[in-house]
């Protein structure tokens, strides 16, 4: 039987022999992940990554379980991120000069994301439902109905 060489008995191992806890090893790991990740893509990729992979793996949680509220939730998450995304995207130029924008953003995400908040609900709400309902309405009317036989 062959042991993997990143199993808890290595990081024991290390942990015996250096002197410091596995938390260290941890989160010297995870620094050379984030160090990677911001070499091949920068603030935007961190950024974007983090308003996903968490995101995504609660919405397949939301899907499985038998509480509708969070499927609710993560769907208004999801349409907020999409437009939020949109909207970045056609404004990158302007994006540019903000300082501090991919920490901003990073911020606004956790906020969005956090159930403490419920930012998502809230922009919802406040922003994208005034804004796009009228919209809605207006396509509704405008869409031809369907002929009955």
């Amino acid at each position: 039987q062959f042991e993997h060489p990143t199993g808890p008995e290595s990081l024991r191992d290390l942990e015996k022999k250096t002197g410091q806890p596995k938390a260290v090893f941890f989160s010297a790991f995870l620094g050379l992940v984030v160090a990677v990740i911001y070499g091949v893509g920068g603030m935007k990729l961190i950024s974007d990554l983090f308003g996903f992979v968490y995101p995504a793996y609660t919405s397949f949680k939301a899907i499985e379980s038998s509480d509708p509220t969070d499927d609710t939730q993560w769907l208004t998450y999801w349409v907020v991120f999409s437009l939020f995304s949109i909207v970045e995207t056609a404004m990158s130029v302007l994006v540019t000069w903000i300082p501090f924008y991919y920490m901003i953003k990073l911020s606004f995400i956790a906020w969005l994301i956090h159930p403490k908040f419920m930012g998502a609900g809230l922009v919802y709400k406040q922003v994208v439902k005034p804004f796009v309902m009228p919209h809605l309405q207006a396509l509704e009317q405008t869409k031809p109905q369907k002929k009955e036989e």
